[in-house]
């Protein structure tokens, strides 16, 4: 791919539909909603939109449970809405990414209604069926991602059914032949309509052990890491088999011009990268989540930063992320102070950035209270800390008791700070994050360094991020200080000098002419060119 592809110089700006905006007063995000706002992500800058699930379904996961892959919840609008949707995007030049998800379909399904029918149905192979184990009970020690087995018994046929997640969510056979074909068609589907490109949910999962053997033991588990950390799942996910159907799933997006292929995967580097296929025909973005997970310091980073690049296949083209639907905010994880400096790293990195909705004005952890909870694996396993909850609360618009996000009751509380921390007070503060954002966006479209240059590691003191991004003539580097107390650089001693400032996570040294050395406060980042 050139590197004028769309996806490759752009960036992905996520939304969770149920809390991004109300149009219609019952405290639920719609499609309508995300129209209104379209011109706050155009004015944000960002490429893409990748809207989390829309379609029909009985809401056990909050969407991820699909009863009609060719549809539009009632709850979000209709088909006609999301045309005018994806036209009004289009008209604004925004991509827009839909969420696809074909482990696991809701019970309520018909295809499942029919599978679950009889022994004999056509669709019985549709899904997954295995009889109880020899002794009686669940056919291996498979779990489910959301606590307990994940195998539930049906009185009727007298076998288990096998689900990954919620026993709501049963999980396509991708083994079966027509199962594909169903659903590369709604594949079509959409791209019909205009869909930009996937991003594939749980796609490391489609494809399960032929013989269903026993996942061996964690020789590291205990119970603060939950039921699913019982065992390593070495069989129930990432089977070998399962890059065919990606690279399968990847030629029904090439019947179309200009498309990206999005895989959701949660594993190693080395596991990772295998997603982009051999030859690269898997995934276009095996979607990177390691930022989330590592240690923030600069050592650690700067540590993975080389192995991801390391890793990457030739032609390979690398992603980042920072936060999403399922992993607590950046704010939270980090605090404000570094979330500034969060900011610069995800779009100074090489590679495709993913912003998650109400990250760029620093919303933090909203604390849900007991009575309010809503994810269904919160409530399996209460007080673990697996609540998904606190990073999809609404997103804040204004000062109005609502923060601009419905006229009704919030299907999930708003955060504390929402009086004061929203869109329209930032977008006229200078020195606010939704501004640093925005700079770094135009910063980024401004300097090609920066969205398809090389990237270098460059060694400085112990707390302080260096690299370099460099393309052609333009020399561009980054210094994020990732510690709480002042730093001085040597520029001096990586054969810099003469450079100029042209961004500060502070927003307040534009133009300043760097020599031999430059201090870097605490919890400030700097792009500098020399």
């Amino acid at each position: 791919m050139p590197e004028s592809t769309w996806w490759k110089r752009g960036i992905v700006y996520q939304i969770y539909p149920r809390s991004f905006q109300d149009s219609n007063g019952d405290g639920v995000g719609d499609l309508n909603g995300i129209r209104q706002r379209l011109d706050y992500l155009a004015w944000l800058g960002v490429d893409a939109v990748w809207i989390s699930p829309i379609y029909p379904s009985p809401m056990a996961d909050f969407g991820y449970d699909v009863a009609d892959y060719c549809g539009v919840d009632p709850m979000f609008g209709t088909l006609a809405d999301f045309d005018a949707l994806v036209a009004d995007a289009h008209a604004r030049g925004l991509k827009l990414i839909l969420d696809f998800v074909p482990n696991h379909s809701s019970d309520q399904h018909p295809w499942f209604l029919e599978s679950r029918a009889s022994r004999h149905n056509p669709r019985r192979d549709w899904y997954i069926w295995r009889d109880p184990a020899p002794g009686g009970g669940p056919p291996n020690n498979w779990g489910s991602n959301f606590g307990g087995s994940a195998w539930t018994f049906d009185e009727a046929s007298g076998q288990y059914y096998y689900h990954a997640f919620l026993k709501e969510q049963p999980d396509l056979n991708w083994r079966n032949p027509a199962v594909r074909a169903a659903m590369y068609d709604a594949l079509r589907f959409w791209l019909d309509r205009g869909v930009d490109g996937f991003r594939v949910d749980v796609i490391w999962h489609l494809i399960k052990d032929e013989g269903f053997r026993d996942n061996p033991p964690n020789p590291g588990y205990t119970p603060a890491l939950g039921d699913i950390q019982r065992t390593l799942q070495v069989h129930s996910c990432d089977q070998p088999e399962v890059h065919d159907v990606i690279a399968e799933m990847r030629r029904v997006l090439e019947e179309y011009d200009d498309r990206v292929l999005i895989g959701e995967i949660y594993l190693p580097l080395e596991r990772l990268v295998a997603y982009y296929g051999a030859d690269l025909s898997g995934a276009h973005l095996p979607f990177n989540f390691q930022l989330i997970h590592t240690a923030w310091n600069a050592r650690e980073i700067s540590r993975l930063i080389g192995e991801y690049e390391d890793s990457l296949p030739e032609g390979g083209w690398p992603n980042w992320v920072l936060g999403n639907h399922d992993q607590p905010r950046i704010a939270a994880r980090v605090g404000q102070a570094q979330a500034r400096v969060a900011a610069m790293l995800l779009l100074t990195l090489r590679g495709t950035p993913t912003l998650y909705y109400g990250d760029e004005i620093g919303i933090a952890k909203v604390d849900i209270p007991p009575d309010a909870v809503r994810d269904p694996w919160e409530r399996n396993e209460p007080g673990l800390g697996f609540g998904r909850d606190p990073q999809r609360t609404p997103m804040h618009w204004d000062s109005s008791p609502q923060a601009g996000f419905t006229e009704g009751a919030p299907w999930l509380p708003l955060g504390p700070e929402h009086p004061t921390c929203h869109v329209e007070s930032q977008s006229k503060d200078p020195r606010s994050i939704l501004s640093l954002y925005r700079a770094l966006i135009e910063l980024r479209r401004r300097h090609p360094a920066l969205s398809v240059g090389g990237y270098a590691s460059l060694r400085t003191d112990a707390n302080v991020l260096a690299y370099e991004r460099r393309r052609g003539e333009e020399r561009l580097i980054v210094l994020l200080n990732m510690s709480a107390e002042d730093k001085h650089v040597e520029l001096g001693a990586l054969g810099l000098e003469g450079g100029r400032v042209l961004l500060s996570t502070r927003l307040d040294r534009s133009d300043e002419f760097t020599g031999h050395s430059v201090e870097l406060r605490a919890s400030e980042g700097l792009i500098v060119k020399f």
